[in-house]
């Protein structure tokens, strides 16, 4: 299934207590990764994805940030140890790239390969691939929901 995004459009994949969203980079970046030993740099292309998930779920605000941040910022990823105590409490992740799969057997932020991304088990395997009009969603469950959001940051000037 390929759903067509531009500008603002994020994609997004629910399931039943977990979300995926998904939009593209919309520009050429370096993307940093930052872990305890080392930094990486890759390059994202415009039509590339970045995606976040939320495998126990919640509001969409924070993963929409993380998205945003990202591609519009360029904050870096970080990324801990393998075995770091603190892996367990992020609620969301991030990921990024041309493509990305989703696994519910890794242990979250702990990946400095971008094609993997923690999800809840009811949304693993699905696999993103960013085209040139929007996302490509290969793999998705029969029970998940897909829908097209834009959301703009509005300020409100005190």
């Amino acid at each position: 299934m390929i759903q067509t995004l531009g500008g603002p459009e994020f994609l997004l994949i629910s399931g039943s207590r977990s979300f995926l969203l998904v939009a593209q980079a919309g520009a050429m970046f370096a993307l940093c990764i930052e872990t305890m030993d080392a930094e990486y740099c890759q390059t994202l292309e415009p039509h590339d994805l970045v995606a976040a998930s939320a495998p126990e779920g919640g509001p969409l605000e924070p993963a929409i940030m993380l998205i945003e941040f990202v591609r519009k910022y360029r904050i870096p990823v970080t990324v801990l140890p393998r075995n770091h105590p603190g892996s367990k409490r992020f609620p969301y992740l991030v990921s990024a790239g041309p493509a990305i799969h989703t696994s519910c057997s890794i242990r979250r932020g702990t990946h400095p390969e971008q094609h993997l991304l923690c999800s809840h088990d009811e949304l693993a395997g699905i696999v993103l691939k960013g085209t040139k009009t929007g996302v490509e969603v290969q793999n998705l469950p029969d029970e998940a929901t897909v829908q097209r959001l834009t959301y703009h940051f509005l300020l409100d000037p005190v």
